[in-house]
């Protein structure tokens, strides 16, 4: 019936391109354009293509794959239409050629770790907080588009950029409920509503690709990176957490009775990613520039610990109003733009549902500012930091069972050795400020 359908909306919409979208290992989004013609039989078969071509994927000798559409994700590419016709869209899955799911898809390993979570009778919610630069193209050095600061009035040139950006979303059948400036000049926030993870995912890859295709139009370059400009506020991707009870159908982190609002099973859930947190940091934070952001000084968190209006903790509990219950919720602060959202997604819950089961205990709220804490009061709260770089991010990853078994043998085994890869072209590298500070010794 799905299919039916799909193949009526294309009609409708005058579509005369399919563009079958997927991720590789590390998140950047991958597509195979085909013929409205094709549809039919793609959306009955599949479509085969070079896994081997693709980052992380299958090797030379085991190249053939196809993907799937997920119904769900149809939808008209805004920018790319024409009088001659408009193309659309279809987030994929994919799969081995004897039809079993390829363990190397980050959609299926998020696919396979909700499965775990619904197993145990719970929907897992999350809302990211997407945060990115908008540089002016034609410079030698990297130019904001404005210098604003945070929540500053939008000029006519930004009002109208976050307007398309929004209306292209809302074709997408993304809702946005905010977007505003970040403290950063030239930087900006945009969050959609709440959902779950799965949807979340994909419509993250959406929101990136879409902030790209309206800032070329407008002759802007748009970056995710984490750190773009020292000195300056990084990106982050705060991501809100909830479970929802299924078979109670109601938010399973609120408990009206205690004195942050959360319930047992919330506090066992921040207990799990707590301990799980530097194993699956380089999941949250991928690159090398991630940890350029996570220093003191930019509100960005580098300490392991909770609380509620402490905005240097790791993991912060938001207020919501009273009446609505389903609004509890915890937020982790760590995750940046540049990961795969996916992937991501996956090794945050299945540490949380790892800290239900375990009946994690959870340490003490710390609501002070963390920064101003020296080395020996860190030591006597038993306050541990994130990793530095992305070296002892892969180092720590290596050392978590459970983060690798989330990942599964396939994706673990290659993003090791890429991530491990990337760090030894980094270091091999000699910087501006290492001319500056040494060459005159």
């Amino acid at each position: 019936m799905k299919t039916i359908k799909i193949l009526e909306k294309a009609k409708k919409d005058r579509v005369i391109f399919i563009n079958l979208q997927f991720t590789d290992m590390l998140g950047c989004l991958k597509e195979v354009t085909a013929p409205v013609q094709s549809l039919p039989d793609i959306m009955k078969y599949g479509a085969w293509f070079d896994g081997s071509s693709v980052e992380g994927f299958a090797r030379i000798h085991e190249s053939d794959l196809y993907l799937k559409p997920d119904p769900d994700t149809y939808a008209v590419i805004p920018w790319l239409s024409s009088p001659g016709g408009n193309t659309a869209r279809l987030i994929c899955d994919i799969y081995r050629p004897d039809g079993s799911p390829f363990e190397g898809d980050p959609r299926f390993i998020l696919k396979k770790t909700l499965k775990m979570a619904v197993d145990m009778g719970f929907e897992y919610n999350v809302g990211p907080e997407l945060e990115f630069f908008l540089f002016r193209n034609g410079h030698e050095k990297l130019l904001p588009m404005d210098s604003n600061g945070y929540f500053d009035l939008a000029t006519d040139e930004s009002h109208t950029i976050m307007r398309e950006i929004t209306a292209a979303l809302e074709t997408f059948g993304i809702d946005v409920e905010t977007c505003h400036h970040e403290v950063a000049p030239g930087q900006y926030e945009v969050d959609f509503r709440y959902g779950d993870a799965l949807t979340t995912a994909d419509r993250l890859l959406t929101l990136r690709v879409t902030v790209k295709a309206i800032a070329q139009k407008y002759g802007l370059r748009v970056s995710f990176m984490p750190k773009p400009i020292m000195g300056m506020a990084g990106s982050g991707m705060h991501v809100h957490q909830s479970l929802f009870n299924i078979r109670a159908k109601k938010n399973a982190f609120h408990d009206v009775k205690d004195k942050y609002k959360l319930s047992k099973t919330a506090y066992n859930f921040i207990a799990g990613q707590l301990n799980h947190i530097k194993g699956m940091t380089a999941v949250l934070c991928p690159t090398v520039n991630s940890y350029k952001r996570l220093v003191t000084g930019f509100e960005a968190p580098v300490y392991i610990s909770w609380a509620r209006t402490n905005r240097s903790s790791l993991v912060r509990v938001p207020h919501w109003f009273e009446d609505k219950p389903n609004s509890a919720r915890i937020e982790l602060r760590c995750p940046d733009p540049a990961c795969n959202p996916y992937l991501a997604f996956a090794a945050m819950l299945a540490s949380g549902l790892n800290g239900i089961e375990k009946n994690l205990k959870l340490s003490e709220p710390v609501e002070e500012n963390l920064y101003k804490f020296d080395e020996e009061k860190l030591a006597s709260k038993n306050i541990d930091t994130l990793p530095s770089s992305l070296y002892e991010a892969i180092n720590e990853l290596k050392n978590d069972k459970l983060i690798h078994d989330v990942l599964g043998k396939h994706l673990y085994n290659r993003y090791i050795h890429i991530k491990t890869k990337e760090w030894n072209e980094f270091k091999m590298q000699v910087t501006e400020w290492e001319i500056e500070k040494y060459l005159d010794i």
